[in-house]
């Protein structure tokens, strides 16, 4: 397990509620209703542990794009990250899978997804869940 030399920064948030409850950063930036989805037999409505996984995670990666595009010059600056986080029965609780498909305008697949790969490796929550959730990661 690697750990960070020096923490840089340190996300705080308080959730009341789980997944029908409510969920806010200390600085309340981030102040959501969290609701379980329709699909998994809640109200919908609000917000949900998947799609701000989604998000973040898709976040993340795009800036980890840059880092790569950087290291292999290939301009990321107009790339699209689209993420999709599922959730489903994984015995006798729950798992999770993920797809990240990432546009590279301008820049043929192979060399796209040469840059897509090395951001996996580069970005902090590839690197958090590697090994423990199936993600597939595809230039498209």
């Amino acid at each position: 397990m690697n750990t960070p030399e020096k923490i840089a920064y340190t996300a705080k948030a308080e959730i009341t509620g789980g997944r029908d409850g409510r969920g806010a950063t200390d600085d309340k930036m981030v102040d959501v209703s969290l609701r379980t989805p329709k699909e998994q037999g809640g109200p919908g409505g609000g917000a949900n542990p998947e799609q701000l996984f989604a998000v973040g995670y898709g976040a993340c990666f795009q800036s980890a794009l840059g880092l790569a595009g950087k290291e292999l010059d290939v301009d990321t600056s107009n790339s699209v990250v689209n993420t999709e986080v599922g959730i489903g029965k994984e015995g006798e609780s729950f798992g999770l899978s993920i797809k990240l498909m990432v546009t590279v305008p301008d820049v043929d697949k192979e060399t796209a997804q040469k840059v897509v790969d090395r951001t996996h490796e580069l970005c902090p929550y590839s690197k958090a869940i590697r090994g423990n959730i199936p993600v597939e990661v595809k230039a498209v």
